[in-house]
């Protein structure tokens, strides 16, 4: 009895042990689909592990598999189906009693070609992990073609470039605009990876003591086009003869920058200038600026912007922003009983820009306030008043004004013609400066002065001509009535045009292939038929004018290397 009894518990112990193993295995389940989320039916699934033969089984109808029955352990887990490249997951964790969920996106050869950025030298043997997860890694890598070419030029050429102007002629826009001849450079040489060195400058020659200009630059632009520059300013003005200590003019400016882009809908743009200037004394400003741009669409943008300083036109005049003509982008000073005073100026704006085919079209509204605007006259005056600042090179002056606050809309309308013209127009109704009396005299110029509201249009065309590639800009704005400044002074839009009638020619000259260097010709005319000058009554009983831009001729070459 007792021998039977011991046979039947031995014998249930025996069919206890496989029932106590299979409540320790666990599962392995999944579904496989393509990068589109398409499920794929009939895909090779194989469990790999430590003591165990591989175990196959292939996806049904909706892309789901399951493999169970398996000790607890580490697996690797291999799928595979024609038309795509094998993936690979590893040290796939089973847990006794459980199950687990692997999820596989299958990806073709195209589909694993992506655009990452570059990698350092540490990442030379990447080549056997893409061996070992080409599913999950690309095996193909391409660079984003303004990478490439910042590359090519860094890695290929390693030589520096710029260019070397000659210049005749002034800018005329009152003292501290530069000499009647001119030699401007620019020298820029690539550093590191994605920086880039530069110096420029602009040195003017005259019987007084030269104008001096020079900037020493670095700046840093990523992959995606965003990064910071700084850049460092000096300037050395002729004197105005003002028979005073301390009238030499010398200033130095540093200036930062940045770009920051938060995902394909916002990008910001911001930075400061720190000016110090030594003239009649010492005078600081800190000039910051920024914009804002929220992407509603890939064709609508609405745009935040603030300035503290006028825009220019020479980026659309072929010029880079950091070599363009440093005369024109100086300190505006004034003075009034022998006190110097620097400009300030605020301006906030609000646009919405909408693209639609060949068209664009922007909407804004400003407000400005300009202490101190240091106004542009015409006409031979002497500095012993101490009311005007005369530049010595281009019978100009520079007179301050009272203040300007104003505010006004903007609608600017730009469409493409053809691949090489393009045309706008411009309609802007905002405050500017009035002289409310005609005989006023130089002295009583900011107390006869007042803001009223006007109307201003432009028009402008430019494009290249295909045969001898010459790039011209044609532009004219048209203001009801004669004004001290210009209607919407701070506009930097697709409609943005210089006061009055204005042309611009770029010639390269042909046969000068064999140089080392491109040769181009420059003509720059502005308010060409003398417009919107105000006349008053300076102390010597001679007639001055006060304008918005004086006219002016100039020219030169420009060699680029």
């Amino acid at each position: 009895m007792l021998r039977k009894l011991g046979l039947w518990l031995l014998t249930a112990q025996l069919f206890a042990l496989p029932l106590a193993a299979a409540d320790n295995t666990g599962s392995i389940t999944g579904q496989v689909r393509n990068a589109q989320g398409v499920p794929q039916m009939g895909a090779v699934v194989e469990i790999l592990g430590p003591k165990l033969s591989a175990l196959r089984v292939f996806t049904d109808e909706h892309g789901f598999y399951s493999i169970s029955g398996l000790l607890p352990g580490s697996y690797n887990l291999r799928v595979s189906a024609p038309a795509f490249l094998p993936a690979l997951r590893e040290k796939v964790g089973l847990h006794p009693g459980t199950g687990t969920v692997v999820n596989v996106t299958l990806n073709s050869l195209f589909e694993a070609v992506q655009l990452p950025p570059l990698r350092g030298s540490d990442s030379s043997d990447d080549w056997k992990w893409v061996l070992r997860s080409v599913s999950n890694r690309p095996i193909l890598r391409f660079q984003d073609p303004a990478l490439m070419a910042s590359h090519e030029r860094t890695s290929a050429f390693h030589a520096v470039s710029g260019t070397l102007s000659f210049l005749a002629g002034s800018p005329a826009s009152g003292f501290g605009t530069g000499s009647d001849m001119s030699t401007e450079f620019s020298v820029e040489k690539p550093v590191f990876s994605d920086g880039t060195a530069l110096l420029s400058g602009n040195i003017g020659y005259g019987y007084a003591s030269p104008t001096t200009v020079l900037r020493a630059g670095y700046s840093k632009v990523g992959s995606d086009g965003t990064g910071p520059s700084i850049a460092a300013t000096i300037r050395n003005l002729a004197s105005p003869d003002l028979g005073l200590p301390n009238a030499d003019f010398q200033s130095i400016a540093l200036t930062t920058s940045d770009v920051m882009k938060l995902g394909d809908v916002l990008e910001l743009r911001f930075g400061s200038e720190l000016q110090t200037i030594q003239f009649l004394g010492r005078v600081s400003a800190f000039r910051p600026f920024g914009s804002a741009d929220l992407h509603l669409s890939p064709d609508t943008v609405v745009t935040y912007a603030y300035a503290t300083s006028e825009p220019d036109s020479s980026s659309e005049k072929g010029f880079d922003r950091e070599t363009a003509d440093l005369s024109e982008s100086g300190p505006r000073m004034s003075i009034a009983g022998y006190q110097s005073t620097l400009e300030r100026a605020h301006h906030h704006e609000v646009a919405i820009t909408h693209r639609e085919g060949k068209n664009t079209i922007q909407m804004a509204a400003f407000f400005d306030r300009v202490s101190d605007p240091a106004l542009t006259g015409v006409g031979l005056y002497s500095a012993v008043s101490g009311e005007v600042l005369p530049d010595v090179y281009s019978g100009t002056f520079t007179y301050r004004g009272r203040q300007l606050d104003a505010q006004g809309v903007r609608v600017a309308w730009e469409r493409q013609l053809t691949s090489k013209i393009s045309s706008t127009f411009d309609y802007a109704y905002g405050g500017a400066l009035n002289l409310d009396n005609p005989n006023a005299t130089i002295d009583s110029v900011r107390q006869w002065s007042s803001v009223k509201q006007h109307h201003a249009i432009s028009a402008k065309l430019k494009g290249t001509l295909p045969g001898s590639k010459t790039g011209w800009i044609a532009s004219y704005r048209w203001v009801d009535g004669p004004t001290l400044t210009p209607v919407d002074m701070f506009n930097a839009s697709i409609g943005q045009a210089d006061p009055y009638l204005n042309l611009f020619f770029r010639q390269p000259i042909p046969g000068t292939g064999f140089l080392p260097s491109h040769l181009e010709a420059m003509i720059d005319l502005r308010n060409l038929l003398a417009q919107g000058y105000v006349p008053v009554i300076g102390q010597d009983g001679h007639t001055v004018y006060l304008v918005q831009a004086a006219r002016s001729v100039r020219g030169g070459v420009a060699f680029t290397f």
